[in-house]
């Protein structure tokens, strides 16, 4: 590959691995020297005490969000696909309105720790719990695999570790870095990892794009003019049909958007750093500043991904992966030789990390309080007892993900991600928001909802060419792809809002829907929260 011989051909390979463990090194340090007493109650393993600023908790989100996929397959498609790269990568913005406005401020108020919380306030809790906590911890394994394969596929591309035992260890260091972290210092070091890749994925993406534009005379439409003539396909880069150019493909785009732009909404490990804040206000500021870094790297994302279509050529970038997943790679070994490139390649490690964290706890969260809390131990179980579980339950994720990452090293799992969103929008925001917001809703319609939005989910998707039936699925060889679509979002997230309704209103349990006293008094005045102001 092109950036593995930049890097071996400079002698960067060493760099890079150099850089990396410093930061790696360094990072463990300071989780180690942040550790506090409460670390050893559930409050501060899970949420860090909730004394987190509501800037510092923005740029823990941004952390815990934006995966690798978006800084390295995002520029990569918009460099091959133009303006169909341009679309898929804006409509994610759309969620985050959503997260700010509707969710973050009135989830604070009703959720303890996890999903589970807000629900049972409510509702029956043993059903709520176990339901939010078998979705949560699927939608964090799914993308929990898909992120540690994702580490070995860019130590490859990166360093040029092409054995499978090298690759291997790179992901069971990495995952077992995470677990580490995780163990040591709970929300506290998840927090610490995200914030400082959110800091240095901005600074590295601002210095990519002065880079990009001074290339230009600073001058956007130059960069766009030099975009449309490298493409290889002239004023069609800039129009749609690209990538999407036929019904089917269509329709799959919007089954696609539609599970991005809802299900980030909901993500598991997302919803659990809301509550590391002291109130609902606080954490709607946290959502704004995440927001706001959401759209900043967009726009990073769109112009880095023009610049390598004219800097570096679509035919260049499809030759050297035909993901387009090393543009950015490419991109930064041209405007900053081997030292921008090595930046760029530890930032890349770093992101993958700190998403890890976020995703490892946020499981573990869910299976020792949703699952072995209230459903196992029936809301009775000791702090110092689920606390112990949670632990465990970071070694048993951390383990399980590791596992499966190195079973599916070879195989093209890339739908495990769009599957992670589309399970959360169809089974978790569902019955987040009728929770919230809709008085008739009972037990019954949450557990339709979320199992029924689960199992859609999974059996569409396992019954779709990205399983079997052509040569790029998961199973090339076999062909029993009856479901036209990659993604399930378009017939999983109605189906999964129905279900909800439907399982409401045939609920004998709770006619005319469970108490929404008290969740409607917090929804509306905050009234559950530790502390207000900022």
């Amino acid at each position: 590959m092109n950036v593995v011989l930049a890097l071996s051909g400079s002698g960067g390979t060493f760099p890079v691995l150099a850089v990396f463990g410093l930061c790696i090194v360094l990072t463990l340090f300071l989780s180690v020297g942040s550790i506090l007493p409460e670390e050893d109650e559930l409050s501060g393993f899970y949420l860090g005490q909730r004394r987190l600023l509501s800037v510092v908790n923005g740029l823990a989100i941004f952390g815990a969000y934006m995966s690798a996929a978006g800084m390295l397959g995002n520029p990569g498609l918009i460099a091959l696909t133009g303006y169909d790269g341009i679309a898929y990568v804006l409509a994610p913005m759309v969620a985050w309105s959503l997260l700010v406005l509707v969710v973050a401020q009135p989830y604070h108020s009703t959720s303890r720790f996890t999903i589970g919380d807000s629900l049972a306030l409510r509702l029956r809790a043993r059903p709520a719990h176990l339901a939010s906590g078998i979705t949560s911890v699927v939608v964090c394994l799914l993308y929990l695999t898909a992120q540690l394969v994702g580490a070995g596929a860019l130590s490859a591309t990166v360093i040029g570790i092409d054995g499978d035992g090298a690759q291997r260890v790179v992901v069971a260091g990495l995952g077992l870095l995470m677990v580490l972290y995780v163990l040591i210092g709970g929300m506290r070091a998840a927090t610490l990892v995200q914030s400082i890749k959110a800091v240095i994925l901005l600074a590295t993406g601002l210095v990519v794009v002065l880079a990009l534009l001074s290339e230009f005379g600073w001058s956007p439409a130059r960069l766009l003019n030099a975009a449309v003539a490298h493409s290889g396909f002239g004023e069609p880069f800039l129009e749609p049909g690209i990538r999407f150019h036929d019904r089917t493909s269509k329709t799959d785009q919007i089954s696609l958007q539609l599970a991005f732009v809802l299900g980030a909404a909901a993500l598991p490990h997302v919803l659990m750093r809301i509550g590391t804040v002291s109130s609902g206000r606080r954490a709607r500021k946290s959502a704004a500043w995440a927001a706001g870094m959401v759209v900043v790297f967009t726009l990073f994302e769109i112009v880095t991904g023009l610049g390598s279509a004219a800097l570096i050529g679509t035919e260049v970038i499809a030759g050297d992966a035909a993901s387009g997943n090393t543009a950015v790679l490419l991109l930064a070994e041209r405007l900053g030789g081997s030292f921008l490139l090595t930046v760029v390649s530890c930032v890349a490690f770093v992101t993958i990390m700190a998403v890890v964290a976020a995703l490892t706890l946020t499981a573990a969260a869910s299976l020792a309080h949703d699952v072995y809390g209230a459903t196992i131990m029936r809301g009775r179980a000791s702090e110092k007892s689920e606390l112990l579980v949670a632990r465990l339950g970071v070694v048993v994720i951390g383990v399980a993900a590791i596992a499966l990452s190195m079973i599916a090293q070879h195989l093209n799992i890339a739908f495990l991600v769009s599957l992670a969103f589309a399970i959360a929008a169809s089974s978790i925001l569902p019955a987040l928001l009728f929770n919230l917001w809709w008085k008739g809703f009972t037990t019954r319609g949450a557990v339709w909802s979320m199992y029924g939005g689960l199992l859609v989910a999974v059996l569409l998707t396992t019954l779709s060419p990205a399983v079997s039936g052509n040569p790029t699925a998961l199973l090339p060889d076999l062909d029993f792809a009856v479901f036209p679509l990659r993604n399930p979002g378009l017939i999983s997230i109605p189906l999964g809002f129905l279900l909800g309704w439907a399982g409401s209103l045939r609920d004998r349990r709770e006619p005319g829907g469970a108490d929404y006293t008290e969740t409607e008094v917090r929804v509306l005045t905050g009234a559950g929260d530790a502390r207000h102001g900022d």
